[in-house]
């Protein structure tokens, strides 16, 4: 059974300030001279990242105790849990590169995951839309929203305009060739390029109408972004088949996917 809609509404609550303490962690930690290492397998990681996910996984053994957390930086360091119909998936700092190169298109992810399916996510972007960020939440069932300077509002995805498509695709992980070959037939108004989960989002809120992913990814660097997708109206799906994306997968990494508003 899914999540039921008042408790979304009180999980959501609770886990927005925990989203924001990880973003002043990392905002503190940007405004350094920090250090830049590497992992087993070569992507970068911070103090940021690891910092950020020990306030979230603190946070959450307080909030949701006994539910599951699969973090990105824990399963590096070989501590992955048994997960079944229901786990948090975590990414404390996605866009690690972005965060590096100081372009502020780096984001927090949580999300929940119950049956295979991302029935509630929160994406903090602290370094986009002036001191408060950008904060992107949605829940199955409640709807999505957009907290920043201008306030709170709801948000939804767009029909597509008669121009066509605006196309978002990732910065530091581009393949223009394969994108040009999935976008072959379509009317593309635009095309541009923005970091980490950023760009589900940007679908959801209707700045952007579609987000092929045609490379690797994780399933902790997009769930949250998923979860505030489909709240809005939204879908991402398996290139391959157009099936729902599901999670929870072996070694939980992505297939290509596409995330659209339509």
């Amino acid at each position: 059974m899914s999540i039921a809609t008042a408790d979304a509404a009180g999980l959501l609550s609770q886990l927005t300030p925990l989203i924001r303490d990880a973003g002043k962690v990392i905002m503190d930690i940007y405004a350094t001279d920090f250090d830049v290492t590497k992992k087993g397998d070569e992507s970068p990681v911070t103090q940021a990242d690891q910092k950020a996910e020990d306030v979230i996984l603190a946070g959450l053994a307080k909030i949701a105790p006994g539910v599951p957390v699969v973090a990105e930086e824990a399963v590096a360091a070989g501590k992955i849990p048994d997960v079944s119909d229901r786990f948090f998936l975590v990414d404390p700092l996605d866009g690690t590169k972005e965060f590096i190169s100081r372009n502020g298109e780096f984001t927090v992810n949580i999300a929940l995951i119950e049956n295979g399916k991302p029935v509630l996510g929160l994406v903090f972007a602290p370094a986009v839309g002036g001191a408060a960020g950008r904060l992107f939440t949605g829940a199955a069932g409640l709807g999505a929203w957009l907290e920043d300077a201008e306030g709170k509002r709801e948000i939804k995805t767009r029909a597509v305009p008669a121009e066509g498509l605006t196309v978002v695709a990732s910065r530091s992980h581009g393949d223009e060739t394969a994108l040009d070959a999935f976008l072959n037939g379509r009317t593309v108004a635009s095309r541009t390029n923005a970091g980490s989960s950023l760009k589900l989002c940007l679908v959801a809120a209707g700045e952007a109408d579609l987000y092929p992913r045609l490379g690797r990814t994780m399933e902790w660097d997009i769930a949250a972004g998923d979860a505030v997708l489909r709240a809005a109206g939204g879908r991402v799906t398996v290139v391959a088949d157009g099936a729902d994306l599901r999670y929870g997968k072996p070694g939980f990494d992505n297939p290509h996917f596409a995330a659209s508003g339509f």
